[in-house]
């Protein structure tokens, strides 16, 4: 009897010895989680046992359990390196399209020759899908997706509204809009320029100049005229309400009442209309905010006219030549303040290159393009599970669901119970090197004694056989 109870103790502590053994090993391993051998009595009873005088039957190894308690984070130069503040597993998936979850806290993610990210074993990371927004269309395991980085940005998109906020300076020198010239800085006040792009994302600069006239009637002369260039080349413009050119010329008394007419549109000394912006006595803009103000087909004809060549011609063969620009100037004022632009945006955009990928502590994943749109690619998914003991080891620090594990449920990060997500960090193993060397001495120290125990078991076993 005590030389199977000193053999299971030796077992025992070998067993002890091993999970020891493998945690040191594994001190560097990202993600690792450490475990710890748990150990139960075996007592052997029966119906017509006396226990009070009975002994037991030695050791046996109850679970070695896995402890998945957070490790230290350590801080890296790439984005793609993600971890785990807190609870939860990434979810990857060994092919594209299958079923074969497995659960990791290991982060240290990449890039492969199809932009997908995977891990170090081939495994794509999976995410929740999103809107445009960033919001999450749906939480379900069954839902996610593998995350891929498209290197470009999609197609073009022609520029179609200009948005722009600015105070034209109330005391600034007065002159004739009738001499403009976009080539001749003295006929102008003040200028802006912005970046819009045509259907092919070809770049072209349009230009908005800005000149206060001399003799006009209304409002005690608070008014400005803007004219629009595009590439350096006139561009009509006129009121969205109005709806048309007006060929009158700025300060002409059309009607024979002798004063200067006032229209919506002015022209200036090559014919290009510009469009007229009044003001009352406290800078405040009399229209609609915004102010709406579209510009005449960018191509050789205009599609809304039958008469040909009668498009601005600054788009070239191609392109779409019934592009316009539509200029939405936002609250625009008149103080006597310096000319400013306190907004000025288009929502056209090229073709453009990948330069930045970005991981929100909430799991966005947002890439950057050269020609400045971003485009949310998913959201980091999560999963717990009510027994995380109860996970079976695959090896590559990775998990998979087990009976007792529970099934998994799958959340967003920095939502609930999930923890968050740190990029450009990964989680190192949660070993203590020193708890561990000093299981190990008293793991050896175990065996020993069950050495010896079973020793002193032997030589009884001699002296009693040497009974003569």
């Amino acid at each position: 009897m005590s030389f199977n109870i000193s053999l299971s103790g030796l077992n025992a502590a070998q067993k002890d010895l091993n999970t020891t053994s493998n945690n040191i090993a594994n001190v560097n391993t990202i993600g690792f989680k450490e475990s710890r051998a748990e150990f139960a009595d075996v007592y052997n009873n029966s119906l017509f046992t006396n226990s009070k005088t009975n002994v037991g039957a030695g050791v046996a190894t109850a679970q070695i359990a896995q402890q998945f308690h957070q490790g230290a984070l350590s801080f890296t130069n790439n984005a793609l390196d993600l971890a785990i503040n807190g609870n939860g597993f990434f979810v990857t998936n060994s092919e594209l399209g299958g079923q074969d979850f497995s659960y990791t806290r290991a982060g240290a993610f990449k890039l492969n020759d199809s932009n997908f990210m995977v891990d170090s074993q081939g495994n794509y990371l999976m995410a929740l899908p999103v809107n445009a927004d960033g919001s999450v269309q749906s939480v379900s395991l069954s839902t996610t997706k593998p995350v891929q980085i498209p290197q470009t940005a999609g197609q073009p998109a022609a520029t179609s509204d200009i948005n722009m906020s600015m105070n034209l300076p109330a005391n600034d020198v007065e002159m004739n809009p009738a001499n403009f010239d976009p080539t001749d800085p003295t006929t102008y006040n003040t200028a802006t320029s912005v970046t819009i792009y045509d259907s092919l994302g070809e770049p072209h600069i349009q230009t908005t100049y800005f000149v206060k006239p001399t003799g006009g009637s209304l409002n005690n002369n608070n008014q400005w005229v803007c004219f629009t260039t595009v590439d350096n080349q006139p561009v009509d413009i006129w009121d969205v309400a109005g709806g048309a050119k007006d060929s009158g010329q700025w300060g002409q008394d059309t009607n024979g009442d002798g004063v200067a007419d006032v229209t919506n549109n002015a022209v200036g000394a090559s014919g290009q209309t510009g469009f007229v912006m009044s003001f009352d006595d406290v800078g405040g803009y009399i229209g609609s905010d915004p102010a709406l103000i579209q510009t005449q087909a960018l191509g050789l004809d205009d599609p809304s006219s039958t008469t040909p060549g009668d498009g601005a011609g600054v788009i070239g063969p191609g392109a779409d030549g019934s592009q316009r620009l539509t200029l939405k100037f936002n609250n625009p004022t008149q103080y006597a303040a310096p000319f400013e632009v306190t907004e000025l945006s288009q929502d056209g955009a090229t073709v453009g290159r990948l330069t930045n990928v970005e991981v929100t502590a909430e799991g966005l994943i947002n890439a950057t393009y050269s020609n400045g749109t971003q485009q949310a690619l998913g959201k980091v998914a999560l999963a717990r599970f009510s027994n995380e003991q109860g996970l079976t080891q695959i090896g590559n620090t990775s998990w998979k669901q087990s009976n007792d594990s529970g099934e998994p449920l799958v959340g967003e990060p920095n939502v609930g119970a999930f923890g968050s997500i740190r990029s450009a960090a990964l989680e190192q193993s949660n070993v203590d090197l020193t708890t561990e060397l000093v299981d190990l001495i008293s793991a050896q120290r175990n065996f020993q004694a069950n050495s010896r125990a079973l020793d002193v078991s032997n030589q009884l076993s001699q002296n009693i056989l040497q009974i003569r």
